[in-house]
């Protein structure tokens, strides 16, 4: 079946659809922008790139020959950034998602940063 056909049919009758404030939104696998829309689609689309939060880092989801890889990129942001660049927009695999991708990534490793504890700064006491 085409991904058009596939698409025509579960656009509106999807049980991954949620709609929030008139815009509709898709919780799928593998939807890197979370908008239910062709693009964006991780269940039609022959390629599919995917990020999700692993222990350490993130990982990378993309589809090959019908089946999922999943690889976990987890030595540092920056080298991170330039793995998904590569796997996207370098191998020409899906380089319009790029951009989407190094935002999720980012947001994730951002989120797994240890915050240092403020410090609690004593006042000083008129006398």
């Amino acid at each position: 079946m085409s991904a058009d056909l596939q698409w025509a049919i579960i656009r509106k009758s999807s049980s991954y659809i949620v709609k929030s404030l008139g815009t509709t939104l898709s919780r799928e696998p593998n939807n890197i922008s979370g908008k239910n829309s062709f693009k964006a689609n991780g269940l039609v689309n022959k390629h599919v790139v995917g990020i999700k939060a692993a222990d350490k880092g993130v990982v990378l989801t993309t589809k090959s020959k019908g089946r999922l890889t999943n690889t976990t990129l987890s030595r540092g942001g920056r080298r991170t950034i330039k793995t998904l660049r590569a796997a996207t927009a370098g191998s020409h695999y899906r380089p319009d998602l790029t951009d989407a991708a190094i935002r999720k990534a980012s947001a994730i490793i951002r989120s797994q940063k240890n915050k240092g504890a403020a410090k609690r700064r004593s006042r000083k006491y008129k006398n």
